[in-house]
């Protein structure tokens, strides 16, 4: 074999200079949507069912960020648990990924609900509900992104579950 045809098979890359910095936004902007995703489906139900029942801003803001904690949490333990991983340590990640996160974001979000003027009490049909709750959770998600990314620049927050991604 010559050097020439032998010469296809080392690949040159350019150094990883540029790469970390560039994954690791991507990372946090990834944790931050997952994360602003379960968050979202959690309000979304929240506001829904307490406006729904007519109970007061109270009642729908604590039922709100229970169920955001509930799929925050687990939309980032289901693929931990389908790649095979113990329930136990899913949780135990999931709970170290994601609670400073969803915590961010759910006062954002709430806060965000409150001082819009008859955002709480718009009604279900109404714009101003929904309007106000997706600018709120855009804010939020805005607010959780530098958090993740620090967290995940020190290998904790989802660097920890991006670690046990595709482990099989």
């Amino acid at each position: 074999m010559t050097s020439e045809s032998h010469d296809h098979h080392h690949h040159h890359h350019a150094g990883p200079a540029a790469a970390p910095l560039q994954s690791l936004n991507r990372l946090a902007f990834s944790a931050t949507l997952h994360c602003l995703t379960g968050c979202a489906i959690g309000e979304v139900l929240g506001m829904v069912i307490g406006t729904a029942l007519g109970w007061g801003n109270f009642e729908t803001i604590a039922l709100a960020v229970v169920l955001a904690f509930i799929f925050g949490y687990s939309l980032t333990m289901l693929p931990l648990l389908r790649s095979g991983m113990a329930l136990r340590q899913a949780i135990g990640l999931a709970l170290a990924a994601d609670t400073i996160s969803i915590t961010i974001m759910e006062i954002v979000d709430n806060a965000v609900m409150l001082i819009i003027p008859g955002a709480m009490h718009a009604g279900l049909t109404s714009f101003l509900f929904w309007g106000s709750l997706a600018f709120a959770l855009i804010v939020a998600g805005a607010a959780a992104y530098p958090v993740n990314r620090w967290l995940i620049k020190r290998g904790r927050g989802h660097a920890v579950v991006h670690a046990h991604h595709g482990h099989h």
